[in-house]
């Protein structure tokens, strides 16, 4: 990890950010390493672009827990676990804005799956392209893309993202409802679901398609509804 070191004699700490982000590569990490299949090419995190932040974005979930956060996340001199109330109020703060943060990336995630749609481009006027794709979705005078055409790397820095940018949220959509699975057993640590995460995702790699084994995990396909409720934005609201 690229964590900012202590001065000499003080206890290196993490913000939240950084203790998510941990988790989340450590996600990436346990996809590598509780690999189990025959040929490297389709091991670990070798799959779909837009299934590889599954196992790594779904493991951040669990930062988030009292279990975890009363266990680790104690005050450096006092020792003191962090207070519930502070807790409540942290985890509650990451719905601000989720409105406007939702839709100024949904809508360069379809503006760049647009772009990707024509036969040809020649003497394409982008700002033209960019503002008839907008007046198609609604998108509201008060806000704008969070990355307007001319400078959209990911569209344009090569196969890896182009057209792909959808990426991202589809991963929070499969993390947040395969999150679910874990709260519906009534015990986040539930070991029978643990064991087909395990099998169908952290072990196999690329060994099936990727909604064959979202579906051989879960036992259904995912469902939006998770996401909305961990943004904020569902009529139902809070955590479960």
């Amino acid at each position: 990890m690229n964590f900012s070191k202590a001065p000499d004699g003080q206890p290196t700490l993490l913000s939240f950010d950084d203790a998510r982000t941990l988790f989340h590569e450590f996600g990436h990490a346990l996809h590598g390493l509780l690999s189990d299949v025959t040929y490297p090419l389709i091991a670990g995190t070798h799959v779909a672009r837009d299934f590889v932040e599954f196992p790594s974005q779904l493991y951040e979930h669990w930062l988030e827990r009292p279990e975890v956060l009363g266990r680790h996340a104690v005050h450096a001199v006092t020792g003191e676990p962090m207070p519930a109330e502070l807790l409540r109020r942290l985890l509650a703060a990451r719905t601000f804005n989720q409105g406007f943060a939702t839709v100024e990336y949904t809508a360069s995630a379809i503006v760049d799956l647009d772009l990707h749609l024509l036969a040809e481009a020649d003497d394409l006027d982008v700002r033209a392209f960019e503002r008839t794709t907008l007046e198609r979705i609604g998108m509201p005078a008060e806000i704008v893309m969070r990355h307007r055409t001319p400078h959209f790397a990911h569209v344009f820095s090569g196969d890896a993202y182009a057209a792909g940018y959808y990426g991202y949220l589809w991963s929070e959509v499969l993390d947040a409802d395969g999150f679910g699975a874990f709260v519906e057993a009534g015990d986040v640590f539930d070991p029978a679901t643990a064991r087909r995460l395990r099998d169908f995702v952290y072990a196999a790699g690329d060994l099936r398609d990727p909604a064959d084994a979202y579906v051989a995990f879960r036992g259904r396909m995912p469902n939006v509804e998770q996401l909305l409720r961990k943004r904020g934005l569902s009529a139902v609201g809070g955590d479960a």
